[in-house]
């Protein structure tokens, strides 16, 4: 752990979800291959696809229509619609195709548990302070097991625009009823996670995994931990 300013004191502690509380690189793997198997077996036309063709096309709108890279399931969903679409199905079909595909996707990101040891960590913090999750992404919080760990969990979306925008911060500091500097964020990302807290006015933990780059961002964190289970000092 290492202590770039005085830890100031809060009343409740927010957490990232993807990368912070589980390794997120293999589930969207898995769920990327998923989505795949079941259009090839649903919608052969979509045989002739990669992966990256579909990234392309995802990106593509985005670019067109920048507030979809805020709402990870919307662009998604209109991705698989278009690409339907373009494959030759019909506008119902495809229109179907994508609710289908997309049920199918998220399934497949939510097919996980947290660690135990993960979910013991918060569950001794959470005697002691209110724990939220916020996170950019859409896994299912109820589907890995973070229900009974995390009071609430705000993802982007509908009008929430990801970390670093302030949305997801100041919706949960209305919702707990603590002022920002009262919210101490643990997350992984410099840019989303430390920078979008500081900005918001609230406390960031940074989480360095083994694959970070080394810190140099123009916002520091409050402090920097290599694992999540030394948040357990903070119990002492």
């Amino acid at each position: 752990m290492q202590v770039f300013q005085r830890l100031r004191p809060f009343a409740a502690i927010s957490f990232d979800l993807d990368d912070t509380l589980y390794d997120n690189g293999p589930i969207i793997s898995q769920a990327e291959a998923g989505l795949l198997a079941f259009l090839h077996q649903e919608y052969p036309n979509s045989r002739s696809w990669l992966a990256s063709n579909w990234r392309h096309l995802r990106l593509q709108l985005m670019a067109v229509e920048p507030t979809l890279a805020h709402d990870p399931t919307a662009a998604r969903r209109r991705c698989l619609r278009l690409g339907l679409e373009r494959l030759g199905y019909g506008a119902e079909e495809a229109q179907s195709g994508s609710e289908a595909a997309m049920a199918e996707f998220l399934r497949c990101r939510s097919d996980f548990r947290v660690s135990d040891q993960v979910l013991d960590l918060l569950e001794r913090l959470g005697q002691r302070w209110p724990l939220i999750g916020l996170s950019n992404g859409n896994v299912n919080p109820e589907q890995i097991g973070l229900g009974q760990a995390l009071e609430f969990v705000l993802q982007a979306g509908q009008g929430v625009r990801m970390k670093p925008f302030p949305d997801m911060f100041e919706l949960a500091c209305e919702r707990l009823g603590i002022s920002a500097s009262q919210l101490l964020h643990v997350g992984d990302s410099l840019s989303a996670d430390v920078t979008g807290a500081r900005m918001a006015g609230c406390q960031p933990v940074w989480l360095q995994l083994p694959q970070a780059s080394p810190l140099a961002a123009p916002v520091l964190p409050t402090m920097t931990i290599h694992e999540l289970y030394q948040l357990q000092a903070m119990l002492t």
